[in-house]
Order: C-alpha cells, then structure tokens, then sequence
C-alpha cells in the first residue's frame, strides 16, 4: 500500500518497470514536430544505428535467397512504412507458393525503412546537403528499390537530384545509378516510355542495359525484357518485375491469338514460369492434356 501523504513505499513490487524503448522506434517524425533529427550530429548517430539494424537483418536472414524473399515479402503499402508491416504473399517464377515466413521477420526491416523517412525529413528539414546527405540518401534510396517502396525511393531520388545534387554535386558513378533507377521507374513502374525516354535525353543516360530494357518494353519482347533483366545488378532487376507481369501477359495474350496447342515445355520456357503458376497465378484458362496446352479447339473436332 501507498504511505501517508500519497508517497509510494520502497518496495520495488509497488513500481512501475519504464518500457525498453527502440531507439529507431523513440525517435519521431519532424514533421510531427520532433525536432531532433534537426542536429547533424544526432543525424549520424541515428544513422549509424539504422546501418546497424539493416545489417543484423541482413545477417538474420542468412542465404542470398531467404534475403531477397524476405525483401519481396514486406508490404509497405499500409501506412507507408508506419509501425510493423505484414508480409505479403510471395510467388515464385516456377512454384505456386514459397513456404511462409517465421512471424515477424520483416519487422526489423520495417523499422529501418521508417527511421529512414525520419531521417530524410531531418535532413531535408535542416536544408542539409554534404557527403552524409548524399551517403544516407543513396542508401535509403537502394534499400527502397530493392523491397519495391516507391513511397521512399522517388521522392528521394528527386530530392537528390534537385537539392542536393546542386549543391553538393554526385560523383560521376552515383549520378549514373540514381537516373538509371529514374529512368527504370518511369517505364517499369509507372509505364511511361515516353517520360522515360524524355528523362534519359534530359540527364543525358549513356547505358546501354537501360536501352535494351527501353527497346524491350517498346516492342513487347518479353525473351528481350527477359535476357536484359539477367544481366543486370538486383537493384536493377527489382525495378524491372515491376513491368514483368504486364510483359507475361502480353506474351500469354500472343500465344493466345496465334497458336491452337503448344508444347508445355515451350510456353514455360518463353514466360518464364511454371504451368501451375501461370494457372492459378495468370488465370489461364487453357487446357493441359499430356505435354501439350491446348488453347484453342477446333469446332467440329
């Protein structure tokens, strides 16, 4: 029971336990009025321990594979990076279905991805442009293409390039990689060819990868889109499944007005994907009898 005069007594049963805050977590937003994140000093400092979660998360994760899946896997749609994140569903090119994740393996990384958003608010809040804008930036705007969050990483590309480009310029390398992702994301995401050809002529995009993907989708050439998305980095190939659904359809929609039968074998190699996936997943309606797809029967037959 309380002492007299309201006081509690000494007894550490009677106390309240003060919960253990994530210092990710505690920090809030400077747009909600924290102002915290204003101090280039506590920037760093909350940086370095963004830097350190990803990597633990990195090293939970362990194969290359569970890495990617777990990337795949987080939906940030809900809240856009706003408390924890459910994992959405994953399918795989050949398979129907991954196994499940373990509950709460994206929760980390959905942490990450919103202390990044405090991070740039900080850092476009204290109007900051030197190599840790740059460095934060960069790493915000790779990890966002690699978990697919267009929330975070175009207006963070636009930022670097209008404010802070400007006045601390990219080095020649990172100015390539940040408009080569714009590029990407306005043809694969948004499906706007032709504000990606007007962004590649206005930064003056000399890449050859970035062509073959912009003459791919131009022409609908799935095996093209296909071959291109193979021979390019993750966070290029990330930016590029964007479109690949559409292109598949596409290629489906082909094989549909010009063949009756196909063999099974031919229209998994030319999409890409297994039977069982391209029915459950694509809607196809076709028939399997044997090792051939019939599309189309012949009245009268």
């Amino acid at each position: 029971m309380p002492a007299r005069g309201g006081r509690s007594t000494s007894n550490p049963w009677g106390r309240l336990r003060a919960p253990d805050l994530d210092p990710l977590e505690a920090m809030g937003l400077p747009s909600k009025g924290d102002n915290r994140l204003l101090d280039f000093k506590t920037q760093e400092r909350y940086y370095t321990k963004i830097v350190e979660r990803y990597m633990s998360f990195c090293s939970e994760s362990g194969e290359r594979d569970e890495l990617l899946r777990r990337f795949a896997s987080l939906d940030l749609r809900d809240g856009a990076t706003g408390g924890s994140a459910a994992p959405r569903p994953v399918q795989s090119p050949s398979t129907s279905a991954a196994p499940p994740l373990p509950a709460g393996s994206t929760k980390a990384l959905s942490v990450v991805m919103m202390a990044l958003r405090k991070l740039r608010e900080g850092i476009v809040a204290s109007s900051r442009a030197d190599d840790f804008a740059v460095q934060s930036y960069l790493f915000c705007i790779r990890l966002s293409v690699l978990v697919k969050h267009a929330e975070s990483y175009h207006p963070a590309i636009l930022h670097l390039l209008r404010a802070i480009h400007p006045m601390h310029p990219l080095t020649g390398l990172e100015l390539h990689e940040v408009v080569a992702y714009l590029v990407l994301d306005a043809a694969c995401r948004r499906g706007d060819l032709a504000d990606a050809f007007a962004l590649r002529r206005s930064h003056g995009l000399k890449d050859g990868k970035v062509d073959a993907v912009l003459r791919a989708l131009a022409h609908d050439n799935y095996v093209a889109f296909r071959r291109v998305k193979g021979a390019v980095d993750g966070h290029r190939a990330s930016l590029m499944e964007m479109a690949e659904g559409e292109m598949r359809v596409h290629t489906l929609k082909c094989f549909g007005r010009t063949y009756l039968s196909v063999e099974r074998e031919f229209l998994e190699t030319w999409t890409a994907t297994g039977w069982e996936v391209l029915r459950t997943r694509d809607g196809v309606g076709w028939q399997l009898d044997g090792d051939k797809v019939v599309i189309r029967r012949v009245k009268g037959r």
